[in-house]
């Protein structure tokens, strides 16, 4: 103990200390710092409160003069420190809200921290946070696309109803093809997961030609009826309609979903449409591909088939969504619907207006 420190504990203050030691949800500082004032009290050396409590000298001698001066209530509270940095100023928050809303300077597309930061005169961190507290993220951005469909409404509501609520004796079929799905061998192979290493494959590859796949999604099976071919013409979409003929069960009306491609709508087709009136078309909006539900089908295939895989021939890639697509069938899940229309018709109009007005 440093000369001329003497450590008196009275009777109150050493059970109040006790108390704090033997406390399990006090704090541990205040629990450090009482044991450092009882073990002074029972005349343990310096060295040995520094072994006991695990703290450095200087603390030892802190909360002795600490207690001496101000009781145990004095080491229950912190002393105030000196204030660190002064706030950025309202102004200057303001201009940098103001400079990220507008366009940056130069040639660049958008403001990055360290431009703001330069612009601003403050640091990239006081950009950092200014942002954030104003939910600002110039780095980023979201596409969108507003259909010009004037009958958006109608078509939306019919192909939901179809959606939500089938017709009786009738099939709903979601239909969409997949073009241009190439058959891509890797130039050199790869290597497998491991803990705490990700798999690997190389980023370039070997082009082995390209497939489309015709699919119909059953809304309410959830089951896929699927043909690969080599083009998307006219002729391979009627293959396909009499592809669907020959799966349907007879008797049942036919809902087809389609997208406004050109194909869908070919003379040929609508001669074939004529002379089949089982089948009933319903054309998306245009500019609505998401309003499909067979785009869910081709999503997931994507992921979890094509975007990885290794082909090394059309056949291959081919007969590997074949598989695919059994697999899928044979633990199919229903097309649920689970978007408010109104509140799509809602968000179009409030986009809409919101455009008008910027341009």
């Amino acid at each position: 103990m440093r000369t001329g420190i003497e450590i008196e504990v009275a009777a109150g203050d050493r059970a109040r200390l006790e108390a704090i030691v033997a406390d399990r949800n006090r704090r541990q500082k205040h629990v450090e710092r009482a044991r450092i004032v009882l073990l002074s009290a029972n005349g343990v050396g310096t060295l040995s409160i520094m072994r006991q409590v695990g703290c450095a000298k200087a603390t030892v001698w802190r909360w002795q003069a600490r207690f001496m001066a101000a009781g145990v209530d004095g080491l229950l509270r912190d002393k105030s420190r000196p204030p660190g940095k002064a706030p950025l100023a309202v102004a200057v928050v303001e201009r940098v809200v103001e400079l990220t809303l507008g366009e940056p300077p130069g040639e660049a597309t958008h403001w990055t921290g360290r431009a703001m930061a330069a612009a601003a005169g403050i640091s990239l961190r006081s950009v950092q946070r200014i942002w954030r507290a104003h939910g600002l993220q110039p780095h980023r951005i979201r596409t969108f696309k507003l259909s010009k469909d004037p009958q958006f409404a109608a078509k939306l509501q019919d192909i939901v109803g179809l959606y939500v609520d089938p017709p009786a004796h009738s099939l709903v079929l979601s239909v969409d093809e997949k073009s241009q799905i190439q058959a891509l061998d890797r130039t050199q192979p790869g290597l497998p997961i491991k803990k705490g290493k990700a798999g690997t494959m190389t980023f370039d590859y070997k082009r082995n030609g390209t497939t489309t796949l015709f699919a119909a999604l059953d809304v309410l099976e959830g089951t896929v009826i699927g043909q690969c071919m080599q083009r998307h013409r006219h002729q391979e979409f009627i293959r396909f309609l009499n592809a669907i003929e020959r799966a349907v069960p007879a008797g049942k009306v036919i809902h087809v979903i389609l997208d406004n491609y050109a194909t869908h709508k070919h003379p040929k087709v609508l001669r074939w449409l004529a002379r089949h009136p089982r089948f009933v078309f319903h054309f998306t909006p245009t500019s609505c591909s998401w309003l499909n539900a067979v785009e869910t089908v081709f999503s997931a295939l994507s992921r979890r088939r094509l975007k990885r895989g290794v082909f090394r021939s059309i056949v291959d890639l081919q007969a590997a969504i074949n598989r695919y697509i059994e697999d899928h069938n044979a633990e199919p899940k229903p097309f649920v619907w689970t978007a408010d229309p109104d509140l799509i018709l809602g968000k179009v109009a409030r986009g809409t207006q919101a455009l008008a007005s910027l341009h």
